[in-house]
């Protein structure tokens, strides 16, 4: 006779081993963040910046050296040894009037004959503005975590591939704008900003999410993530409790979620060209909201709260019905070519890459900005593209 053995199998909370895993995960962390200033502030790293000023120094011109010692005399790196010839022309320097601007110091790199950031840049960590536009530098400098008195980070219409991790010890940084460059994800360690006031990912090539880390932003007030390729709104987004403004246009949306009225504050919503066909009912919950821009082209089914209401601006963005065809049939060929070169899509897409432009947005921010003033909006408006030849 054959004897059945009963085998007791414990069956856990998977919450409680998720929970365990997760503190675990955060002393792992906390210990590797400690190891990290430990060697930030290791007297090495010291050491071997002074060696790279000394050696700095000898490449430059008396006039050049003097100069770059006066702009870092008004910094705290008070452990960097200077030259002599620069300390005696900051001694009669110092009797001079004061730059009145001395509290605003701003940093500006144009143009694309720009492709690295100047080595001289890494000893002005006085700056408190960075603006780079239009250049074809695709990263950002290693001693960028060096700018701690960093508060504005503009570096749109650049070909920067991706955000280094040390962004995020830029703690006094309000205001990051990344717009139209190359950027498919967002570091986890952005999150760390909890300064950060003012926030643009429009226009990369492959974004279409954002870390949830970035729910620690409660100062935010205004997001823009168009001209991406977002499916559905990020989670972070609806956590950051300050949000004004949150600009999702020109994405790849199909729904909004039903949980949106958790953005008490937010006062501006743009979701035109997008596929949506409806809007949630919870956005009449937000009493703040005063201005919903739409495409009126899918939209079929809209809260009689929301397009009646006399404090709403709603405006229905219309399509031309000409350029309409023209992207049907557009969209027909590349269907056709992509079935013809399927195998050779790939390396074709990266050389071929799609140059992103900021002027329909800068139109429809434009326009836009002259309803605010007005008492009544238009039911609709319909966009016609005029090219003139000169």
């Amino acid at each position: 006779m054959r004897l059945e053995r009963k085998v007791d199998v414990p069956v856990y909370d998977l919450s409680l081993i998720r929970g365990i895993w997760e503190v675990r995960v955060k002393k792992q962390r906390q210990r590797q963040k400690k190891e990290q200033e430990r060697m930030e502030q290791s007297a090495l790293t010291r050491i071997e910046q002074q060696w790279q000023y000394r050696i700095y120094c000898k490449t430059l011109k008396t006039s050049e050296r003097n100069q770059l010692h006066r702009y870092l005399e008004r910094t705290s790196m008070t452990d960097v040894p200077t030259c002599s010839e620069a300390e005696q022309q900051n001694q009669t320097d110092q009797q001079d009037q004061k730059d009145p601007d001395q509290n605003k110091l701003i940093f500006q790199l144009n143009g694309d004959r720009w492709s690295d950031f100047p080595r001289e840049l890494q000893w002005m960590t006085y700056l408190r503005e960075w603006h780079v536009r239009g250049t074809k530098i695709r990263q950002l400098p290693d001693y960028l975590a060096l700018f701690t008195q960093l508060t504005v980070l503009q570096i749109p219409q650049n070909a920067i591939t991706e955000l280094p991790p040390e962004i995020g010890k830029l703690t006094e940084l309000r205001e990051l704008n990344v717009s139209y460059n190359r950027l498919s994800r967002v570091p986890p360690e952005l999150g760390n900003c909890e300064n950060l006031e003012r926030l643009e990912l429009t226009g990369n090539h492959n974004l279409s999410e954002l870390p949830f880390e970035l729910s620690s932003l409660k100062q935010l007030v205004h997001l823009d993530i168009a001209e991406n390729r977002f499916v559905s709104i990020p989670i972070c987004a609806l956590r950051m409790s300050s949000l004004q403004l949150l600009d999702l246009s020109n994405n790849c949306l199909t729904d909004l979620p039903q949980d949106m009225d958790r953005l008490e504050q937010l006062v501006t919503l743009f979701v035109h060209k997008n596929n949506l066909s409806y809007l949630p009912q919870c956005l009449t919950n937000v009493s703040t909201l005063k201005m919903i821009v739409v495409s009126g082209d899918q939209l079929t089914c809209i809260p009689t709260k929301l397009c009646s209401n006399p404090d709403i601006k709603f405006i229905r963005l219309y399509d031309n019905p000409a350029n309409a065809e023209k992207k049907k049939k557009k969209k027909k060929k590349e269907d056709e070519e992509k079935k013809e070169k399927n195998k050779r899509r790939r390396w074709r897409e990266a050389r071929q890459e799609e140059v992103k432009d900021s002027r329909e947005k800068e139109f429809i921010e434009a326009y836009v900005s002259s309803l605010q003033d007005r008492d009544t909006v238009p039911y609709s408006t319909t966009k016609v593209s005029i090219s003139c030849l000169l």
